[in-house]
């Protein structure tokens, strides 16, 4: 694991009304952080949720690592760099979880910088005339040449900024700020009007006829796959270890429904099947465990700027009992792709004993998979 994400999420955002604090809200009928999560989701190795104690029970089925917030905003992102300590991370994205609407070719922006800069960060040059205003009235004027209104991901070499945090003496408006005070440089990269901060109601009006506006891509893959039965005790479907007097035959680890879904996810991109990319005439992939192959195709996902919807995989067998495992197999889905398990359906079926699956010579499997992409 080389990079990573803090959404800064432990926030009280008052100015935005409201029963729950801002970042929790429903926007277009989805909480504002769950746009905030699926921007980062394949992009970056881990997410990590920086939450106030109290919204323990609303981060709980975001599939992410979560980090309990501090006193101030720079608290709660040095308690969230330090989880990520000695786990190998070599570049963090620091984004609020108000801005749901953020481009992923300005997170692709701000990871590119880094090649070349201990910091990056997102900005939109100040083009509106500045006034100075005192009780109602315009008093002066101010100069807009060389400022910019400040976006986030702030991106950063990871020992750099959390070597920053931990000196630097107190509050700061953004990590930015945290990064100069210590004598750090911080490339500018362009952002995007889209790239909003939900602050007041009104922004919540606006997030919403920016969603309406978005041409969507929407791509759909189907995958189908079979694996006869061999001797074993045990069976791998969708990523669980299946107890059975039976094993599966093939090449790699025989998990017919991960393969049918990987397949589904490459049909959607219009990049062949699993055969492609790993070929079973190459001895490397003998025995390999299918979650390589699945979270290869997630990461060409995220490589073409889609992001998963949701997916569907049926197994077709008389035998094992899918139901009891279900629940497993939805969280070790959610896991190896990056995303909420609420977007993955597993279930099972029959063929009425009709068949090689009826006479129970193996296992069938088919899964649909939906991508989309904003424009």
């Amino acid at each position: 694991m080389t990079s990573a994400a803090i959404i800064v999420a432990a926030g009280r955002g008052t100015r935005a009304g409201g029963a729950v604090p801002k970042q929790w809200q429903l926007l277009a009928g989805r909480p504002v952080v769950a746009y905030t999560l699926d921007a980062f989701r394949g992009v970056v190795d881990v997410i990590v949720l920086a939450i106030h104690p109290d919204d323990r029970d609303l981060a709980a089925d975001f599939g992410v690592e979560l980090a309990l917030g501090g006193e101030t905003r720079s608290d709660s992102v040095r308690k969230a760099l330090e989880t990520l300590e000695n786990r190998g991370i070599t570049k963090v994205l620091i984004h609020d979880a108000a801005r749901p609407l953020v481009p992923q070719d300005v997170i692709a922006a701000v990871i590119g910088a880094l090649e070349d800069h201990p910091g990056a960060a997102p900005a939109l040059p100040v083009s509106d005339a500045l006034w100075v205003g005192q009780q109602g009235r315009v008093v002066g004027t101010q100069n807009r040449d060389g400022l910019w209104r400040a976006q986030t991901p702030q991106g950063f070499h990871f020992d750099t900024i959390l070597s920053a945090h931990r000196a630097h003496p107190g509050r700061a408006a953004d990590d930015v700020e945290v990064a100069r005070w210590a004598g750090h440089e911080v490339a500018i990269v362009l952002g995007h009007e889209n790239n909003l901060k939900l602050t007041y109601p009104q922004d919540f009006a606006r997030a919403e006829h920016i969603l309406k506006g978005l041409g969507m891509d929407i791509r759909l893959g189907n995958g189908f796959d079979v694996h006869a039965f061999t001797e074993g005790d045990h069976v791998w479907l969708c990523g669980v270890r299946v107890p059975h007097g039976k094993a599966l035959l093939g090449h790699s680890d025989a998990d017919v429904g991960m393969h049918a879904l990987t397949d589904a996810i490459y049909g959607a991109l219009a990049e062949g099947d699993i055969g492609v990319h790993f070929p079973p005439s190459d001895p490397q992939w003998k025995g390999a465990e299918s979650h390589i192959f699945l979270r290869h195709a997630m990461a060409r996902v995220a490589a073409r700027g889609f992001q998963l919807a949701n997916c569907d995989v049926t197994l077709i067998c008389e035998r094992p009992k899918i139901g009891p495992h279900q629940a497993a197999m939805r969280d070790a889905l959610a896991q190896i792709m990056g995303v909420d398990a609420a977007r993955i359906s597993v279930k099972a079926t029959t063929s009425e004993r009709l068949g090689f699956t009826g006479r129970e010579e193996g296992i069938a499997a088919m899964a649909t998979a939906c991508l989309v992409q904003r424009a």
